[in-house]
């Protein structure tokens, strides 16, 4: 092969520069590779924040449950990661009707507080919290049922009579049986009775029944009063009979010292001129005889007389 038939690339490009696309083909593969591995990696980096569960799943089983906070990676396209709370959550029981020990139907309206202890039990037995606050409010109900059914409903309506408090946590402590038994992996920290009320058909014959009740309550009370009122006046009176019976003895026993004092110190007196005593006797007679229609006959010596007439003698 002579030289002529050799053709030299460089002069045909025009220069001495020489361009070879493979190697920018190369370099952007390169870097395509990297930002899609540094994407696969950014996207399975997740986090994990205080108050909740990260449940990492292959295929749909649950492989490994993460409680502390902090970064964690899960592997692509095998692993999904779902998240459940650690927290407390609230629930809205639903209204229910029940009968009470007396034969009463009232509605009780309640609310629940629960968490979640072990994600991986209640995943496998109630698969979703929806169906886990369905199972907690069907044992909330039964037991409520129960319980409330050995109570009369005044005892239930009545705070002073209510016995609501330890029943609020007899209801919890049931119910946490009946899911310990049951592997839902739920705790209820509170079961609480917001209100009760009664069916509307019966509350104006409740009402009724109350008013009835409080009108004979007043009533006792009022004859109560009465009683006590007739009792007090009835001592008070015969306190104060002995008091005036006491104070009319007291006196006569006075009346009668002084009136002998006075006739000790009218002897001692009289006996001192006995005429003169004689004289004061005629005259106080006198009182008490004559008045201006008085008509005495006398004879003319009598001394009777003699004094009317004016003979001192």
């Amino acid at each position: 092969m002579s030289d002529e038939n050799v053709i030299d690339m460089k002069t045909r490009s025009g220069g001495g520069n020489y361009f070879n696309p493979r190697a920018y083909i190369k370099l952007g593969i390169t870097i395509i590779i990297i930002f899609g591995l540094l994407a696969l990696i950014l996207t399975n980096i997740f986090i994990v924040k205080e108050g909740e569960y990260k449940v990492i799943r292959q295929f749909g089983e649950v492989v490994r449950i993460i409680d502390k906070p902090g970064l964690n990676y899960k592997i692509p396209f095998i692993h999904s990661v779902s998240t459940l709370p650690k927290y407390q959550l609230t629930y809205e029981v639903h209204e229910s009707e029940i009968n009470t020990k007396d034969k009463k139907r009232i509605i009780i309206d309640q609310y629940a507080v629960w968490k979640i202890t072990n994600p991986k039990k209640m995943i496998s037995n109630a698969r979703t919290l929806e169906n886990a606050e369905a199972r907690m409010e069907e044992f909330i109900y039964s037991v409520v049922r129960t319980e409330m059914g050995r109570l009369n409903y005044d005892e239930i309506i009545n705070d002073e009579k209510s016995s609501r408090g330890s029943l609020n946590d007899k209801i919890t402590n049931k119910v946490n049986e009946l899911l310990d038994k049951a592997n839902y992996g739920i705790v209820v920290v509170d079961v609480r009775v917001k209100r009760t009320d009664l069916p509307e058909e019966n509350e104006q014959s409740v009402y009724t029944r109350m008013i009835s009740e409080r009108h004979s309550t007043a009533q006792e009370y009022l004859s109560k009063g009465d009683a006590d009122k007739n009792r007090i006046e009835a001592e008070t009176d015969r306190q104060v009979q002995e008091m005036i019976a006491k104070a009319k003895a007291d006196a006569e026993v006075i009346r009668g010292e002084g009136e002998a004092e006075a006739a000790r110190i009218y002897n001692e007196a009289f006996s001192k001129d006995p005429q003169f005593f004689e004289l004061y006797r005629t005259l106080e007679s006198y009182k008490k005889t004559i008045n201006g229609e008085t008509v005495i006959v006398l004879p003319a010596d009598s001394p009777y007389a003699r004094l009317l007439m004016g003979y001192m003698e």
